[in-house]
């Protein structure tokens, strides 16, 4: 059943880190970064009811398949007009929860057919404002996509193409990397680096929204690796297990965006997976059962805190995070 594509995702990070120019891993603090970590924080998590369609059977999974297709853009988030209180991603996910709660899942034709002024009325964004232009222009493309997918392939049928993962993981990445919006794989030196952020968490997502049963069962979860965005490098740069360049440093206090597929940004993706998975170990090493997402959940939640927030974190304007 398995090529072996998580294995392959880390071995391509840890060839990257090895070749790093930009960021490079404090080998000498994994292991007291470790045992700071909480061990009760690395327990299943939750996804917030608030924020989140839940309890709705098929339609509550077809939310996190329509959720995690426009997952992204935290390169645009600067921009964006946020709910009061909240982030980027949870004005997204709030914004579509309450398209469901008033009209119902979307259908596949409904996707295919999804408009630009549909996008910005859902996630009541201002269309006179032209980087959120780009990025509602980007949301609805990644609907539209997602619809004529389901319509060609799957009869525009949800339950088909979300059963036909039949339990594993990375089938459903597999599936999911057949659109371009979720083919994350990037060119660093010749030497291709497959990240799959959004298609790994899409079945993450699935898990904890329909516990672990039906379209949430999977029976490879272990082998996920984190989800390389920009949060989790930034709240291991704060807390000293990654560091930067100098020069690269400047250009994210400055405000600058960090250019998608550039060697900056691979390396900072590819650092902060391969770092992670360190630290699991390190944490195993000590009694510590740490799945490689329950450890991303506790970075990424810890991203969320004021004093990460207080610092800039790099920018990039890619479908992928």
């Amino acid at each position: 059943m398995s090529d072996g594509l998580f294995e392959r995702i880390r071995a391509a990070s840890k060839a990257v880190t090895d070749r790093a120019q930009f960021v490079r891993i404090d080998h000498d603090r994994i292991g007291s970064y470790a045992a700071s970590l909480p061990a009760d924080r690395l327990v299943r998590p939750t996804l917030d009811p608030k924020t989140h369609f839940l309890g709705h059977g098929e339609a509550t999974a077809i939310f996190v398949l329509v959720l995690d297709t426009i997952n992204f853009g935290s390169g645009y988030f600067p921009h964006l007009a946020k709910r009061p209180g909240q982030s980027g991603y949870f004005t997204i996910a709030s914004g579509l929860k309450n398209r469901f709660e008033e009209r119902g899942p979307f259908t596949a034709v409904e996707l295919s057919r999804f408009s630009r002024t549909e996008c910005a009325r859902m996630l009541s964004q201002d269309l006179t404002n032209l980087p959120i232009v780009e990025l509602v222009e980007l949301l609805t493309s990644a609907m539209r996509q997602l619809g004529w997918f389901l319509i060609n392939n799957y009869g525009a049928s949800f339950a088909d193409m979300l059963g036909g993962a039949a339990g594993s993981a990375e089938t459903l990445v597999r599936t999911l990397e057949r659109m371009i919006f979720f083919r994350d794989v990037e060119n660093y030196a010749g030497m291709e680096v497959p990240f799959y952020k959004r298609a790994q968490l899409m079945a993450a997502d699935l898990a904890l929204a329909c516990d672990g049963e039906g379209y949430g069962r999977f029976d490879d979860l272990d082998h996920l690796t984190i989800f390389a965005d920009n949060l989790v490098p930034h709240v291991l740069r704060v807390d000293k297990v990654l560091a930067y360049d100098e020069s690269l440093v400047r250009r994210i206090e400055a405000g600058e965006l960090i250019p998608s597929g550039s060697r900056e940004e691979i390396e900072i993706r590819a650092s902060a997976l391969h770092a992670a998975e360190l630290v699991r170990a390190a944490l195993e090493q000590k009694g510590v059962r740490a799945r490689s997402i329950d450890l991303d959940y506790l970075l990424w939640n810890r991203g969320q805190q004021p004093e990460y927030k207080a610092i800039l974190r790099h920018r990039t304007k890619t479908v992928f995070y």
